[in-house]
């Protein structure tokens, strides 16, 4: 009994004398201030967001790494979610016009799969129909050419222009070993694209069936309390992703139309195959327009001559700007909500880091990421009540409700 009282008071002494020990091992208060008066406000001001960025940098950063490094993944569950995007609200239509949804999903699937095929065996029937006489067409065309050369301004020599070719013959014999090793890379690429390809069906096909489970499960990972704000960030994502889809399809159509039957009445070969490469080179914005578009002028320049070269290239600036000041502006624009500016600048960036597919990925990645954090940032999910029910899109299901979870907890 005596012991159990010794301890007992020695630990209320401990306890008192604990406040007095912390200030004793505190520095004083004027060390705190003589250090706030050596270094100014703005300095620790600057310091405090400095390692902050630099995190947020570091995560950044090493995200992006991770996703160069999975690109073989990545890009085709990306070019899966834009398709799904298309996908989704067709097989919905038909299952609410009574269709049983495997049929919806298959119908949806074999349609998309139609319309790309049917493109790419059109574009390829039209090629080989007039391969015999664009053979012709082309010796013809390096013959003028080789003639300008030679009696043009420029007066170059028979043998000065078989001196180019012989150094450009002994060119690619030395970098034989690069050309080789350049055809095994095709092929590796080649077979990336194919397992790429599956993936993406596979991926499109797995969204289009349980995509509501997909999201549901995605949204449980998340912490509770910010459950909430996943599920209406994720709806507005998803509404704009729509958007976008269906409004880059509409521009692709105008310009495919516009610059194919500027070609088709000029009479440039190829037209059909120009139409066909405008149209899926819109879906890169700004460098797609660019360089199929002064492919139609090259054709038209090489087949037709200048003149009718010169009115292709006036025809494909029409298009293009009447696609970038007036269809883009009042469509696209109201569609992703990102400013001209800001998708030249995401077009650039991703370009910069994954060539072709950053520049695919960089617009609808912008907007989407643009509209999710407004939403997180309005707050506005905050002001919910009751259980998390996510969006009614067929992509989305409802959270199974767990005890003490609540919206906004």
């Amino acid at each position: 009994m005596g012991q159990g009282r010794g301890r007992f008071v020695g630990r209320r002494r401990a306890i008192e004398r604990a406040p007095e020990q912390r200030a004793a091992a505190q520095p004083p208060s004027g060390a705190d201030d003589e250090v706030r008066a050596a270094v100014p406000y703005g300095m620790r001001l600057a310091a405090a967001w400095s390692w902050r960025l630099l995190l947020v940098g570091g995560v950044i950063a090493v995200a992006i790494f991770l996703i160069i490094q999975l690109r073989y993944i990545v890009i085709p569950m990306l070019v899966a979610v834009l398709i799904s995007a298309l996908l989704v609200p067709f097989s919905s239509l038909l299952q609410r016009h009574r269709w049983p949804k495997w049929l919806a999903i298959t119908v949806s699937m074999l349609s998309a799969l139609a319309v790309v095929g049917g493109l790419l065996t059109l574009g390829i029937w039209q090629i080989v129909r007039g391969s015999d006489e664009l053979a012709a067409q082309s010796v013809v065309a390096w013959n003028e050419f080789r003639a300008w050369l030679t009696d043009g301004p420029l007066h170059f020599s028979e043998a000065q222009l078989n001196g180019f070719a012989d150094q450009i013959v002994s060119a690619v014999q030395a970098e034989s070993g690069v050309l080789v090793s350049g055809a095994l890379s095709v092929g590796s690429t080649v077979g990336h694209f194919l397992a790429g390809t599956l993936l993406a069906l596979f991926a499109t096909l797995f969204i289009l069936i349980d995509g509501r489970g997909i999201w549901a499960w995605v949204v449980r990972v998340f912490p509770r309390r910010a459950r909430a704000a996943v599920d209406g960030a994720g709806l507005a994502g998803w509404v704009t992703l729509q958007n976008f889809v269906k409004v880059q399809i509409l521009v692709a159509t105008i310009d495919a139309v516009g610059i194919g039957l500027g070609a088709f009445l000029l009479q440039v070969p190829l037209a059909v195959p120009i139409a066909i490469l405008v149209f899926l080179g819109s879906f890169i914005p700004i460098v797609g327009a660019v360089v199929t578009g002064a492919l139609a002028v090259f054709v038209a320049l090489v087949y037709n001559g200048f003149w009718p070269a010169v009115i292709m290239l006036a025809v494909v600036l029409l298009v293009q700007q009447v696609e970038g000041h007036v269809l883009q502006p009042l469509i696209m624009g109201t569609a992703v909500k990102v400013h001209p500016l800001g998708v030249v600048l995401a077009v650039a960036a991703g370009s910069f880091l994954a060539g072709i597919p950053g520049a695919l990925f960089a617009v609808p990645i912008a907007a989407v990421l643009n509209v999710m954090v407004n939403f997180v940032a309005g707050g506005t999910w905050k002001q919910s009540a009751g259980p998390p029910v996510v969006p009614s899109s067929p992509l989305w299901r409802t959270v199974p409700q767990r005890p003490g979870y609540q919206r906004g907890e």
